[in-house]
Order: structure tokens, then C-alpha cells, then sequence
């Protein structure tokens, strides 16, 4: 009687512990393409490669399927197809995808975490984008002021959820566009999407890619949240000094490899031989982004104030992935709670998601405009665009960008020296 109580046991611990593949999602991106297999369990999984054709092969251990393999492709051009195979263990699911070319891959599980279960995760990298730089076709001495912006989280990370079920995901792409447009409409500046649509885009991956763009500046957008609905408002965050120090640690570490974070000074730093100087001029280049990261921080902190209430009245400094960069001064803003009900509304209406990137697009002007001369940074064409807000006289423009009244008559072709609110003025520096 035992043995057979115990045989039962067994069969029903087993029935407990089969997986399900329940569902699978595929979100292409410019660069890569993520699959996400939704599972009813944790993955216990193996997976290799075959080529000729190129193939991925995933093996689910003691798991069956119950997902479609039918038009889920739609119109990604790194998938061919996606079938099962047999296996070589009869309780395990082998999934095959076909692929177009050979692929650099990622496979990796994530946990639970809000609407969604377990996951097991593939993200399949064009291999000549790895490591390219993209050139800019203009000279250093000559260019434009590239702002770098990340709409946070995107295809199968939502960001949090608010009441009403908006996703913080669409918040802040339709924040980053309307920034992004305000910027390209600026003379002598131009914007680069990080992402552009409903993908997801690793931290890591982000500012290697402004890098890549020759950003000035990085400004990742999101949404707030918490698990009250209480609290409401903006904030701007900056990378905590202990995130600063430790990525600067590990930079000198291996600064033959890395130089090229700290931009001017990378060569220098990757190919003396005293390790003294190079900690002083990496040390140089990563308190100055320290600085100007904060000192933009404040600026957009100063024009949101105007628009809507504050969270936080002062930078913020935590650990965050995506503000790691040494060589560009970056800060994350979040824009509003989605978790509070009046923020959530006020972030789902096209006029106020206007009036933050407006708000966000001043701070960039404001930022630039104070450190335009600097050594730091360069600026497009050495012309940008000024609006003429209230208040302002000729000689309180000509003293904010360091020009002559005398300079700024002349490139506007003014007749006098009355200049009106809204008026645009060219603002310009001679090559030096």
C-alpha cells in the first residue's frame, strides 16, 4: 500500500512540474530582434546553433507546448521561421528558429514581474553593427550639437502600469518624440532616437549608442511609480557618485580597451605609460560630465517647475545603468507618476506631453547657451537660434552668449536696437 501511495506521489509531482510554453512575441527593432516565450513556469532549458542553413535551436526540458507557431512573424527580416522539432527527451519541446543570416545571440530567463510570468528571452543582434561607429559627416571643428534621447522601456518591458491600464512605455516615446522634434527644429542642433518605436533597447546598449552618435548630451524620459497613489510629480535624476566612482574604477582598469570613452583625452589615457596621469585625466573628464550632468539636471528641474508640480526639487542621485557614461553628460527625467491618477491623465494628454518636451527642449537650450564656449563642447556651425523671451534687451542677449550687440545687429540685420517677445535671433561665433 506504501509503494503504490508513493508511485502516485511521484506521477502527481511530475504533472506539477511539466513547463508550458504558453505564448511567444516577437518585437523587432533597427538593430536586433527580441523573441520572448512566455512560460508557465521557470525555463529549464539548452540551446545551440547549426549553420547552413543558419538555425537556433532551444530545447524546453520536461515542457510541452501550447502556443501558436502560425503568423507570428509578420514582418521581422531575421526570422525566417519558427517550428518545433523532435526532441531528443520525449517530455521536452525543441523549437527551431530559422534564421536569415548568423546572428550575434543572447538567451536569457527573466523572473515574474508585473503582467508578465516567466520568460525565457532570445535577442538576435545584427553582427555588422556591432561595434561600428557611425560617422558624422560633418568635422569636429564644424558641427552640429547632438542630443542623444531614450524613451525608457519599450516591446515587451512596459515600464510600470497605471490605473487605467496606460503603459509607461507609449508615455515616453510620445514625450521623446515631440522633444526630439522640438530639437531638429533648432538650428545648429540635431536630435538621435535611441528608439524609435515599440522595442526594447538593452541599458547597456543605450549610451553606447549616443556615444556612437558623438552625443553632447543623453536625456533618458520616463514615468514614475509607486506602490501608494499618492505620490505625484517630477524629478530628474543624476548617477550617483558611488555608480560614478565604481564605473570609473572599472574604466582604468581597462582603459586600454575602453579609451574611448573619455572622448579628447582617450588616447592619451589608453597609451601612457604612467598610470598616475591617466587616473588624473580620466578623473578630470569624469567630474566634469559629474557637473555639467547636474548642472542640466537643475535646468530642467527650473523649467518643469513651470508646467507641473515637483517630486523632488533637487537632482537626485542613484545607480542606474543608462547614466553610466563618463565622457557625456547624462539624466534621467522622470516626467510624472503614471501610479498616481491625476499624473497618469496629465501624462496620457498630447498637450501637456507638449508642454514637457517644450519644458525639457528650454532646459537644452538654457544648458547649451551657458556652456556653448566652453572646450567641452562644440557647437553646430557656431550659429544656433535664440527666442526672444520677456525681459530681454539686446545687451541681455548679446551678455548671455558673450557676443557683441554691436555682432548681433549685424547677423540679424537690425536697424535699431528694439527687439520684440518671440522674436528670433541668430546667435553666431566665428570659426576659431
Amino acid at each position: 500500500m506504501q509503494l503504490v501511495i508513493f508511485f502516485i506521489l511521484c506521477i502527481s509531482l511530475r504533472a506539477n512540474a511539466d513547463n508550458s510554453i504558453d505564448g511567444i512575441r516577437i518585437w523587432p527593432a533597427p538593430e536586433s530582434t527580441r523573441i520572448v516565450f512566455d512560460l508557465k513556469q521557470k525555463a529549464d532549458y539548452k540551446y545551440f546553433s547549426l549553420s547552413s542553413p543558419e538555425r537556433l535551436v532551444i530545447d524546453f526540458n520536461d515542457s510541452k507546448s501550447l502556443a501558436s507557431f502560425q503568423n507570428i512573424i509578420k514582418d521581422d527580416r531575421r526570422i525566417i521561421k519558427i517550428r518545433k522539432s523532435k526532441p531528443k527527451n520525449k517530455n521536452s519541446t525543441r523549437i527551431v528558429l530559422e534564421l536569415a543570416e548568423n546572428y550575434q545571440l543572447t538567451v536569457f530567463p527573466l523572473a515574474p514581474i508585473g503582467q508578465y510570468g516567466n520568460r525565457l528571452v532570445v535577442d538576435l543582434y545584427d553582427k555588422n553593427l556591432v561595434g561600428k561607429v557611425v560617422t558624422n559627416k560633418s568635422t569636429d571643428s564644424k558641427r552640429d550639437i547632438v542630443v542623444a534621447i531614450v524613451a525608457g522601456h519599450g516591446g515587451d518591458d512596459p515600464g510600470s502600469i497605471g490605473a487605467t491600464g496606460s503603459y509607461e512605455k507609449h508615455v515616453t516615446l510620445a514625450i521623446a518624440k515631440k522633444l526630439s522634434k522640438l530639437i531638429n527644429n533648432h538650428q545648429g542642433m540635431k536630435a538621435v532616437m535611441i528608439r524609435k518605436g515599440d522595442y526594447y533597447v538593452t541599458h547597456d546598449r543605450k549610451p553606447k549608442l549616443a556615444r556612437k552618435n558623438k552625443a553632447d548630451l543623453l536625456i533618458s524620459i520616463h514615468a514614475d511609480a509607486y506602490t501608494s497613489p499618492k505620490p505625484s510629480g517630477a524629478s530628474v535624476l543624476v548617477q550617483s557618485t558611488r555608480r560614478a566612482n565604481s564605473e570609473f574604477a572599472r574604466l582604468i582598469a581597462n582603459r586600454q580597451k575602453e579609451s574611448e570613452l573619455l572622448g579628447g583625452a582617450g588616447e592619451t589615457i589608453k597609451k601612457t605609460k604612467d598610470k598616475n596621469l591617466a587616473i588624473t585625466l580620466a578623473d578630470m573628464k569624469k567630474e566634469h560630465t559629474r557637473k555639467s550632468s547636474y548642472e542640466f539636471a537643475a535646468h530642467v528641474l527650473r523649467q518643469l517647475k513651470k508646467i507641473t508640480k515637483l517630486h523632488k526639487k533637487k537632482p537626485e542621485g542613484l545607480s542606474l545603468a543608462v547614466l553610466k557614461s563618463a565622457d557625456i553628460p547624462s539624466v534621467l527625467i522622470e516626467t510624472g507618476f503614471i501610479s498616481n491618477p491625476k499624473d497618469e491623465k496629465s501624462l496620457n494628454n498630447r498637450s501637456h506631453q507638449q508642454k514637457l518636451a517644450k519644458a525639457i527642449y528650454t532646459a537644452v537650450e538654457l544648458y547649451f547657451s551657458d556652456n556653448v564656449n566652453k572646450n567641452s563642447l562644440l557647437v553646430g556651425n557656431k550659429v544656433i537660434e535664440h527666442k526672444v523671451a520677456r525681459g530681454e534687451s539686446l545687451s541681455v542677449v548679446a551678455h548671455q552668449y558673450k557676443v557683441s550687440v554691436g555682432h548681433l545687429k549685424k547677423i540679424n540685420n537690425l536697424q535699431s536696437f528694439n527687439i520684440q517677445v518671440g522674436q528670433k535671433l541668430k546667435i553666431e561665433w566665428p570659426n576659431e
